[in-house]
């Protein structure tokens, strides 16, 4: 008996289908059957489903005499399946690497509930990928198994019938099945998740649902979508049916009521001359189903009024919406408009040389080297006053007591930017500051560039989408000081950025922990981390790809990788800022880190720390190789789309030629090398040395107290010794696998 049974009903979707299937049959997981209906689909879907079955055991095909549509047809699969779990997918949407272990493992871990709710990502036609929204609820969840009733709030979540597995005997001790027309779903959702005595969750996104440019079935301008009545008319008697149930009818009313009204709104799903029709018919259903003496939400007492009182109210709505967004884009003009006016050469506003202005990854806190340069001031030069710029107060939070800020944009952002001598930030400042006579401004860049930047990107269209060049190098010719770490850095910004600024040979800032480190710099980290003491730490950080619109390609199985790195040693990611609020958290890597198979590192504030609880980099092209060589630890090159990404952004060098240590082609190599030992051998430490030697040439510690003594102060500094700074004191990990 297999443990999934993956019913997928299919019609009309021949150029989805392979995809689909080869999601399903490529995974990891092959305890599965899949019954895939084909509902007299009158393409090519038909031929391609027996072809699948012929080459895989697995595929069971059904082909319906006549088109049911997609309710019935997977009814049509039920009697079929004989596996432990229904898993009920869409022939045009895909399961994410991975899923189906996930799953499995989360089964075992809460005993087999009735239903298992997981997470799903938008894919949509142009290329963009959109996290569900309301994914927290299931984190929220996820300590074990529930009811609705103790957790009402998983009754919010999309209620579709592919977000769930369902336990097979459940499901048929129920009887529960799927009703024909549009929105059939809606009876059979509800309906389980009301009776299901165990429910549990999987904080992972397990599907990806494709968002169709044209032919989606709800996004057809039909009559159809009057279904939506009945479906609900179905709920309604099915809670009637149970008096344990009767409490949930107030929810259920207003669930109708925001359904029925988004369809409605929705410009794509009824015929404009149906529209008053549709409502009528929902204020109908709705004060039939009302429960007495429940209030009515604000929202839905439309629903008590006429079509033309809705009509008025929509109209209303949009040109308040209309006004106020014009109303702020006029308040912005003026702002910035006042701003530039405020700060031109007012000499009645003289500058304060006290006065230094910080700022990091757009505003985003007390981080990185200009972070690093803040502290060296306070310690030498206490009486410079260091501001940061946040973006809101929800930054602000974590910050210790004295650290002195102001929020972009806001009154105290003015007049600090009005005054400031000294402004220090990794990225641009925003286009409406004004760089007044006398002012320096530091930039300190985000690490050694291997990817195009700047200028460099004008040659690359995809590279550069969402990107204004011109206006980028507008905002860089503010920069009097660029801070480099090596002279390849020097060339490649006076080239990326073709502006009047002055290269300073100051070693990044951010470094200087990692160039002074000592055996047990990492310790607190690792500590904090939960890392076990004495394990090898393997830090994988990937970094985004130009070639995929969201950034996200999925390189590496990480359960997988964590397992192959075997006992002893512990694996930690850390992703690219890019990345952190997207969907990649949700593939798997948030539910492994709540297993304990591995640790997410990426909200770790400070690179730095994560990079010195580290005893090996595995990174595929992150900058974060540059500032790890620093410590002279192993660095592993997976590199298994170098021309791709190459191609795609353009490289100052080719990594795989000039790298800092083995380079993996595929994963199998890269598993080599661990087992074998390989990562840590002498080619690996010759690799290494040549690598620091270029690129952390200027890196020896002081890079934080030459900015301040040198930049700030005026103060002369003395000459740096020749060639890379000492070797700082290696990692505590000991490799218990690696032969000696």
């Amino acid at each position: 008996m297999p443990r999934f049974s993956v019913i997928v009903p299919v019609h009309k979707v021949q150029g989805y289908l392979h995809a689909c299937l080869d999601s399903v049959l490529g995974q990891s997981y092959r305890d599965i059957e899949v019954i895939a209906v084909d509902d007299r689909s009158p393409d090519g879907c038909g031929a391609i489903l027996d072809a699948y079955a012929a080459r895989d055991e697995r595929v069971r095909v059904l082909h319906l005499p006549e088109n049911v549509g997609l309710g019935r047809a997977r009814n049509a699969g039920m009697p079929h399946a004989t596996g432990d779990y229904l898993f009920f997918l869409d022939s045009d949407d895909t399961l994410t690497p991975g899923a189906l272990r996930a799953l499995a493992d989360r089964l075992d871990e809460t005993g087999d509930p009735d239903v298992l709710v997981f997470d799903y990502a938008r894919t949509h036609w142009w290329g963009g990928t959109r996290r569900n929204v309301l994914a927290p609820l299931l984190a929220e969840a996820s300590g074990g198994t529930f009811t609705a009733a103790e957790r009402p709030a998983i009754l919010d979540l999309l209620m579709v019938v592919w977000n769930k597995v369902y336990r097979r005997d459940f499901v048929e001790r129920e009887g529960f099945t799927f009703p024909p027309g549009y929105y059939e779903d809606t009876p059979w959702t509800f309906p389980v998740l009301l009776s299901a005595e165990r429910v549990a969750t999987l904080d992972r996104i397990c599907v990806y649902y494709r968002q169709r440019r044209r032919g989606s079935i709800l996004s057809t301008t039909s009559r159809k979508h009057f279904d939506v009545h009945e479906q609900y008319a179905r709920v309604f008697r099915f809670v009637d049916a149970r008096p344990a149930l009767a409490h949930w009818r107030p929810f259920l009313h207003a669930k109708m009521g925001e359904h029925c009204l988004d369809i409605l709104a929705k410009p794509d799903r009824l015929p404009p001359s149906d529209k008053a029709e549709f409502f009528r018919r929902t204020a109908e259903m709705f004060r039939a189903h009302r429960p007495e003496g429940v209030r009515v939400p604000d929202e839905l007492r439309v629903l008590e009024g006429s079509y033309a009182g809705y009509v008025l109210r929509r109209g209303a709505g949009r040109a308040g919406r209309e006004l106020e967004r014009r109303a702020a884009q006029a308040r912005a003009v003026t702002a910035a408009r006042a701003s530039r006016a405020r700060s031109a050469l007012n000499p009645y506003r003289p500058l304060d040389p006290g006065l230094v202005v910080y700022s990091a990854f757009s505003h985003r806190g007390v981080l990185g080297d200009p972070a690093a340069v803040h502290r060296a001031a306070r310690e030498i030069a206490p009486h410079l006053r260091g501001v940061w710029v946040l973006a809101d107060e929800e930054r602000a939070a974590g910050l210790p007591p004295d650290t002195e800020y102001v929020l972009l944009d806001s009154p105290g952002y003015r007049r600090v930017t009005e005054r400031a001598t000294f402004f220090v930030n990794n990225v641009n400042w925003p286009g409406a500051l004004v760089k007044r006579p006398g002012s320096v401004h530091i930039h300190t860049h985000l690490g050694t560039p291997l990817k195009y930047m700047g200028a460099d990107l004008l040659d690359r269209p995809g590279a550069r989408h969402g990107t204004d060049v011109p206006r980028m190098l507008r905002r860089a010719d503010r920069w009097d000081y660029s801070l480099v770490a090596n002279r390849h850095s020097e060339l490649v910004w006076e080239r990326a950025y073709p502006c009047h600024f002055t290269s300073v040979r100051t070693g990044s800032p951010r470094n200087d922990a990692l160039a002074g480190a000592g055996p047990d710099s990492g310790r607190a980290v690792r500590e904090r981390l939960g890392i076990p003491e004495g394990d090898t730490v393997v830090l994988y950080a990937p970094t985004r790809r130009d070639y995929r619109r969201d950034g996200l390609v999925e390189r590496i199985d990480y359960a997988r990788f964590a397992a192959d790195l075997g006992e002893g040693r512990t694996l930690v990611v850390r992703l690219h800022p890019s990345l952190a609020a997207g969907p990649a958290r949700g593939l798997g890597l948030a539910e492994l880190h709540r297993r304990g198979v591995l640790v997410d590192a990426t909200d770790e504030p400070e690179a730095a720390d994560v990079l010195l609880a580290a005893d090996v980099l595995v990174t595929d092209y992150s900058a974060l190789m540059f500032d790890y060589a620093v410590l002279d630890r192993p660095i592993v090159i997976h590199a298994d789309d170098w021309a791709a990404y190459r191609a795609s952004r353009g490289a100052y060098l080719d990594i795989t030629a000039e790298a800092p240590g083995h380079v993996a082609r595929t994963y199998p190599e890269l598993a080599w090398l661990f087992d074998s030992g390989t990562w840590r051998d002498a080619e690996a430490a010759r690799l290494r040395s040549a690598f620091r030697k270029r690129y952390c040439e200027f890196d020896d510690g002081r890079a934080a107290e030459r900015v301040v003594r040198t930049l700030m102060l005026g103060e002369r500094m003395p000459e740096r010794p020749a060639g890379p700074a000492r070797v700082p004191g290696q990692a505590t990990g000991r490799d218990r696998l690696t032969p000696s």
